[in-house]
């Protein structure tokens, strides 16, 4: 494999405490320096002046559909969108069909990742068997796999019993594994559409209040004080949530959060068009929400930006509203979307993006630092460039995204993931490069 010369970036590396313009020379599969100049005969050079060389990004919570529905994704079609949004890492949730629940499933699904060769896919276990929240999976058995799974979740499902998510946080501590619960209770969001409030009222559709989301949140977190369990709350939604997570974190709790690129900028005003591309689960809440959201983000209360990309297919997708699923696919746009609307100075992007939610599942090769001898796994964006996604040219296999058409900033040139080039100005080398 010949050298590469990443020649004149602003290298952006929080877990190395830098922010400079510096060369950074790959070599195999490694770093094997960063300098303010570096000069190599037989390097492929790669003019970098003008943008940000950092750590690939990492995705804690992403759909990839296989095994089971092949039609929405494969894991190869996901982790072409994950390359093309310069994410190096990404957790495959466990509601596949079959489900992830036994170690059976998650190695198949680590052994897709593996022969599709774009990024690193952790495949995440199931809490329950069948996602059904009525017997724990095989939790222990899943650690011990080959893929070595180290997060749980249900997603998609709330976990409704306190006793077995008790047990669950429990079981998962015994080898410091980590519990992501759906947060929304069952009673409360039974039969909503939308997020409960004046839109809801005047669209004649039942809504989920944010209490939903809220008092499962506060559960979790006493369980994870009665337990010492390690806890992750996935795809915050309301302000509530974050004054829970805020208070948790001020009194030392083991927790963290994430939030979606689409909860960060979308509103429950967009449902007004009854698009169902605008309905997803979480529901889209209201602007003061967004703004909590942003400002958690902002301070590190929330730690991370997760895409819950989450493909359909149009004719799944593409129904009346009440019939139609919930999600949006984001890995393509994540960036563009954070870029332009979470107000992020460089440094907190590549910490919420990367370093963060490297750390959360550690991932030791992630995340950074990018120091001599790390494993190469860069990303390489410019965070001005004002862009437009294109349906036709998306990785994924589905287009349930409202972004199409919509000016993003912020656009990824390059991916390098252990050293090869998975995407090279902006276009899938399918790890030729």
């Amino acid at each position: 494999m010949r050298d590469v010369l990443l020649k004149g970036g602003r290298v952006v590396d929080p877990a190395a405490g830098r922010d400079e313009v510096a060369d950074v020379l790959l070599r195999a599969s490694r770093v094997a320096g960063i300098a303010p100049e570096i000069s190599s005969d037989d390097a492929d050079v790669v003019d970098c002046r003008g943008l940000v060389v950092a750590p690939g990004f990492v995705d804690l919570h992403t759909h990839l559909r296989e095994p089971g529905r092949e039609d929405a994704e494969t894991v190869e079609t996901g982790s072409r969108a994950a390359a093309l949004g310069g994410y190096t890492a990404v957790c495959a949730m466990a509601n596949t069909d079959p489900v992830a629940d036994n170690a059976g499933i998650v190695e198949q699904v680590a052994a897709f990742g593996r022969r599709a060769g774009l990024v690193d896919v952790y495949p995440v276990g199931a809490i329950t068997v069948g996602l059904k929240g009525e017997r724990l999976a095989e939790m222990g058995e899943m650690a011990t796999s080959s893929a070595r799974v180290r997060f749980f979740s249900d997603d998609g499902r709330c976990v409704q019993n306190a006793a077995l998510m008790r047990r669950a946080m429990e079981y998962a501590r015994t080898f410091d594994a980590i519990i992501a619960n759906h947060a929304e209770e069952g009673d409360l969001a039974a039969g909503g559409q939308m997020n409960e409030g004046d839109v809801s009222s005047i669209l004649g559709l039942p809504g989920i209040p944010a209490e939903a989301e809220e008092l499962i949140v506060a559960r979790d977190l006493a369980l994870a004080r009665l337990t010492g369990a390690r806890l992750h709350v996935p795809h915050v939604s309301t302000a509530g949530t974050v004054a829970l997570i805020r208070a948790a974190k001020a009194a030392g709790a083991s927790i963290s959060a994430e939030v979606t690129p689409h909860h960060l900028c979308l509103t429950e005003d967009l449902i007004r068009t009854y698009d169902p591309v605008y309905k997803v689960a979480p529901p889209l809440r209201t602007k003061a929400d967004v703004e909590a959201l942003r400002d958690a983000l902002l301070d590190g209360t929330i730690d991370c930006v997760a895409t819950d990309h989450a493909p359909h297919t149009q004719d799944d997708k593409e129904r009346e509203w009440d019939a139609a699923p919930c999600g949006m696919v984001g890995l393509e746009t994540a960036l563009g979307v954070v870029c332009a609307e979470a107000g992020l100075d460089l440094t907190r992007l590549v910490e919420r993006m990367s370093t963060a939610p490297a750390r959360i599942r550690g991932l030791s090769g992630h995340g950074g630092p990018l120091n001599e001898g790390a494993p190469a796994n860069i990303t390489v964006f410019d965070p001005e460039a004002a862009w437009t996604i294109d349906a036709a040219t998306m990785a994924t296999r589905s287009r349930n995204t409202p972004f199409v058409g919509r000016e993003l900033k912020g656009k990824v040139h390059h991916t390098i993931y252990g050293g090869r080039f998975t995407v090279r100005e902006g276009r899938i080398t399918n790890g030729q490069g």
